[in-house]
């Protein structure tokens, strides 16, 4: 479900790139170390959006390093890691720890009941540190899962549930800021449930799988309205994050929030246009 929170290249400065790029590569290097080379399975963009959002916000000193790894033998590259990078990291082991949990009880997937037994030990010592977030993980994944075993066709009510896991995670500490971050995480995490749902629409309809934007998905407006949707929510994420004192990688920052987003959407709505031109020229050729 995570991938769609990401950067628009074309249009970053070249230093801000490279220094998200530093970001990224600093999270999957703090997985390896804290959890082994299996945790870099769980790296995603998302989690490295969240990193640079509250390293901004809270000013936390970053340590920089130039070294070579396994993706990258030949050339050093840069890392940039910190206080948050750790916490990332560990919110990134207890969203997999759980995903694979939920296949091995939904599909009865060895490959899930392995993962899941893998990251067990580490998942028990995170929740020991951070009991809040781990239960609103918990609790709003269990709600998901019952939405999706009584086939709830409500968009709003399945996306509500992932947009209180992630408010919840986005609070890092309880503080003044502690409410803005959990409505634009709240937001955001509708956001990338929608997105999601639309980006998954024909193959859960082939697969008989559960997705709240079925019932949408034969009217002649459904991208539009699928648009219209993701337009609110991140409007409402966009709101709150201008409330913030963010000064620090702005660019990179707003660069995701009013455009990076959008890359997904735009590449899967110009397909399903060309798709629908294709099939229009055939019955008229």
């Amino acid at each position: 479900m995570f991938g769609y929170i990401v950067i628009n290249k074309p249009e970053l400065k070249m230093k801000d790139f490279y220094k998200y790029r530093a970001y990224y590569c600093g999270l999957c290097r703090m997985l390896k170390a804290r959890y082994g080379i299996s945790a870099q399975f769980t790296l995603s963009y998302d989690m490295t959006f969240l990193i640079i959002l509250l390293t901004s916000l809270y000013e936390s000193e970053s340590k920089h390093e130039r070294k070579r790894c396994i993706v990258h033998p030949l050339k050093k590259h840069d890392f940039l890691q910190n206080e948050i990078t750790a916490y990332a990291a560990d919110m990134s082991i207890v969203l997999s720890y759980h995903h694979l949990l939920d296949n091995w009880r939904d599909e009865k997937s060895l490959s899930g009941l392995a993962g899941a037994k893998a990251l067990k030990r580490a998942c028990r010592k995170i929740e020991k540190k951070y009991p809040r977030q781990c239960k609103e993980i918990k609790e709003n994944l269990r709600l998901l899962e019952e939405c999706e075993k009584n086939n709830n066709n409500d968009i709003d009510t399945a996306a509500r549930f992932f947009g209180q896991l992630m408010g919840g995670l986005f609070v890092y500490r309880e503080d003044v800021w502690s409410e803005s971050l959990r409505r634009l995480g709240f937001y955001l995490g509708k956001f990338i449930y929608i997105m999601d749902a639309y980006d998954d629409i024909e193959k859960d309809i082939k697969k008989g799988n559960y997705n709240p934007l079925k019932k949408y998905y034969k009217s002649s407006r459904f991208t539009q309205d699928t648009e219209r949707m993701l337009t609110m929510m991140m409007a409402e994420c966009s709101r709150e994050f201008e409330k913030l004192p963010c000064l620090v990688d702005i660019d990179i920052l707003r660069n995701i929030l009013y455009e990076g987003v959008w890359t997904r959407f735009e590449k899967l709505r110009n397909s399903r246009i060309n798709d629908e031109k294709s099939k229009e020229i055939s019955l008229h050729g």
